[in-house]
């Protein structure tokens, strides 16, 4: 299905003075408008103070024709110069592969066709087995090919005898299996067997799309005799394929299939790719995979230096149509406009990008309609590629998504679920938009910066800052940001851990393959799909995936405390410790009457829930670290502990039983040079925060914080309740 308005930028931040460029697709007859506005509040619910965009049409408006402009998705390699290849005399191809859908239609391993004419070779896999076919001629095997089974395929062709040849083999045979065989047929001569075009590997090229026919599963060394051997192992960390031959038919991968592959040969001697890269040479290709879009800029806006630093979207209305795609900016370089600073959890965003739920139903449409959210899912338009938490249509995970393609989800009033009576169904930044509006609503000035920032520039972009917080789910996180938010606490800075199940995967990103986030899931953790043994290093960097905490880096290290449970997406209240009355923490609590607390809010109903944290020396939390409130009242049938928490059916790591590790922790701890971190533990936090017109026990605690750790010398905004 298309989406009649859809856009995305070529970036999703900017200083003053830097440039953005944006590429929409229009199917409407009339012109679309484009207009900036800032994103105070995003949350559709009418329960909930109402979405909030500030009209900056004085910056930017304009009316632009519309085009439609298309999404193919399908990962195959290109080889363009062997455009300028001689005219071969004959054929003859060989790869090793490892097909998932060996049932689907046809399927190309390597290819040279003219699709004009039909001149040049496929060589196939299909239903009934291996296939060539040369100009209108072709040749089964007549056998299906088991799944996810390693072969030697091969094929030729003779121009001048007209003599097809194709076989395949399993490297390793089954029981009762009749998979092996080859096959010949004679054709008309001349073949048409030359095509002055490029090869492709995974894909043929055809005539009203850049490729079709795309492989599923892995190819490892496609070689065709005297034109090219390609080397998989090479490369690993980008999107290059090497040509080991004579005449050097290097070429590029188009829509990033999955390297750092296990191939035909892997032993499982060695589960580290850099350390026996040919045991790794093969790539998996799938036909969703989708990189980057390729679309035309349809206009340009460049940060004007009065801007101040926000969240900000360029909104796009055709006819009944609009969309909002937004970009934060970011103050000047080492000019920072306040004491406090909000971390954008762009990383997690983007590792959920177009995260596909299967929720999506008739009675969810209508909760869409009725709130005037965000009108599409990718449930339902599956065009512009899947999340990290989707399999491909192999059932393989996804381990890689991104930035260049229209990302359903990352809108600020996009549902990720209907909510029923609970609340709101906005996560990531449409929850977090609950903090940036509730800064809104008590008057107090930010910057933003986002996690891709803070990975490519460090420490050195928090430290002017005397605080720094989180949303609501700041998940994702590379070597790098891990590194400069420890640094920055360690050496005076302030953290507000504003979330639960923060701290938690790790990513790498990549300056050969530009806006791109590698996941693996290895070994446990709350995850969608699991990484095949041997394939838990990234191709990106070689680190070994998974769980920070399986790189002893756990959470806890950082903000206190670490994941300890998932539930529904329900709420409960905290009730305070004996800690949070003592002289040294009581600030905290100033304003805040009641014992058991947050019991309220938009996001499940309650301040503590869904995914949430805990205080555990064992898993690194500080000797310092003061729990001064615990969540109460989650139902056991509603909550699972985390998988790394539990050995058996009822025991755990720690030796606590199950039901005491069902709990959100808040916490406070003193860190060197006056630095200081303050964490909630829980997903739904900041949907408590614009409860009762922002004026709640939530919003009174937060703010003692903020302003305590921002010294910012603000008083309390509302009055007096009672």
């Amino acid at each position: 299905m298309t989406v009649p308005l859809i856009g995305y930028a070529d970036r999703i931040s900017a200083r003053a003075g830097e440039k953005i460029a944006f590429k929409i697709s229009s199917v409407g007859p009339a012109p679309y408008r484009a207009t900036m506005v800032r994103i105070v509040r995003g949350d559709p619910n009418p329960a909930a103070p109402s979405p909030k965009y500030e009209d900056l049409s004085r910056l930017f408006a304009g009316e632009f024709p519309s085009r439609e402009q298309h999404a193919w998705p399908g990962s195959y390699a290109v080889i363009e110069r062997a455009a300028d290849l001689k005219p071969l005399s004959s054929l003859q191809v060989e790869a090793l592969i490892w097909p998932t859908l060996p049932a689907d239609d046809a399927q190309a391993v390597l290819s040279r066709r003219d699709p004009a004419n039909g001149a040049g070779f496929s060589f196939l896999l299909t239903a009934k087995g291996m296939t060539l076919e040369v100009g209108g001629a072709k040749v089964t095997v007549g056998k299906p090919l088991r799944e996810r089974t390693w072969y030697r395929v091969w094929a030729s062709a003779d121009p001048a005898t007209g003599q097809l040849r194709v076989g395949q083999q399993p490297l390793k045979r089954a029981y009762a299996s009749d998979d092996e065989g080859e096959a010949t047929a004679t054709a008309p001569t001349p073949l048409k067997l030359d095509a002055a075009r490029a090869i492709l590997i995974g894909a043929e090229a055809t005539r009203d799309r850049p490729a079709h026919r795309c492989f599923n599963g892995k190819i490892e060394a496609p070689s065709i005799a005297g034109v090219a051997t390609w080397d998989f192992s090479r490369g690993m960390d980008s999107l290059e394929v090497e040509d080991t031959g004579p005449n050097g038919l290097h070429g590029r991968l188009v829509n990033l299939p999955t390297r750092a592959m296990k191939g035909a040969h892997w032993t499982g001697e060695e589960r580290d790719w850099r350390r026996a890269p040919l045991q790794y040479a093969a790539i998996h290709f799938h036909d969703d995979d989708l990189y980057d879009c390729g679309w035309s800029d349809d206009f340009t806006f460049t940060v004007p230096q009065d801007l101040g630093s926000g969240v900000y979207g360029m909104a796009l209305t055709c006819g009944p149509h609009h969309d909002i795609i937004p970009f934060f900016v970011l103050p000047e370089r080492g000019k920072p406009k306040s004491k406090v600073c909000y971390l954008a959890a762009t990383l997690t965003y983007q590792a959920y990008g177009n995260h596909r739920r299967g929720l999506y139903n008739e009675a969810f449409r209508q909760r869409i309609v009725e709130q005037k959210a965000y009108a599409y899912n990718p449930d339902e338009h599956r065009g512009f590629g899947p999340s990290t938490y989707n399999l491909h249509r192999d059932g393989s995970g996804t381990a890689y998504v991104s930035l260049r393609r229209p990302l359903i989800t990352w809108r600020p009033d996009y549902l990720y679920f209907d909510p029923g009576d609970t609340g709101s169904g906005v996560r990531h930044l449409g929850a977090d938009t609950h903090l940036t509006g509730w800064f809104d609503r008590l008057g107090i000035d930010f910057d933003v910066v986002t996690d891709h920032d803070l990975d490519r520039e460090g420490a050195e972009l928090l430290a002017p800052y005397k605080v720094v917080l989180t949303g609501s789910h700041p998940e994702y996180h590379t070597e790098s940001t891990l590194d400069a938010l420890q640094q920055y606490v360690d050496t005076g800075g302030r953290l507000m851990y504003l979330g639960g199940n923060g701290f938690y995967w790790r990513v790498s990103l990549s300056k050969k393959v530009p806006d791109v986030l590698e996941v693996r899931r290895t070994e446990g953790g709350i995850r969608s799909w699991a990484a095949d043994n041997g394939e838990y290093h990234h191709a990106f960097d070689g680190a070994y995936g998974g769980l920070w905490r399986r790189s002893d880096r756990p959470p806890n290290l950082l903000c206190g405390i670490g994941f300890s449970s998932q539930g529904t997406f329900t709420g409960e209240s905290y009730r305070r410790t004996a800690a949070s009355r003592d002289p040294q923490h009581a600030w905290i609590f100033d304003g805040v009457k009641e014992e058991l607390f947050g019991g309220f809010g938009f996001a499940g109903g309650g301040a503590a829930g869904f995914e949430i944290d805990r205080f555990d020396p064992k898993l690194g939390s500080p000797i310092n670290t003061v729990v001064v409130a615990t969540s109460e009242g989650h139902d056991p049938k509603n909550y699972v502990v985390v998988h790394e928490e539990r050995l058996a059916f009822a025991t755990t790591i720690s030796g606590d039983p199950l039901d005491q590790l069902v709990r959100a922790d808040m916490v406070y701890m003193d860190k060197p040079a006056g630095g200081a971190v303050f964490s909630v533990g829980s997903i739904t936090y900041c949907g408590s925060l614009p409860f009762n017109d922002f004026d709640n026990d939530i919003s009174r605690l937060t703010f003692n914080v903020v302003n305590r750790m921002g010294e910012l010398g603000l008083k309390w905004p509302f009055s007096p309740k009672g």
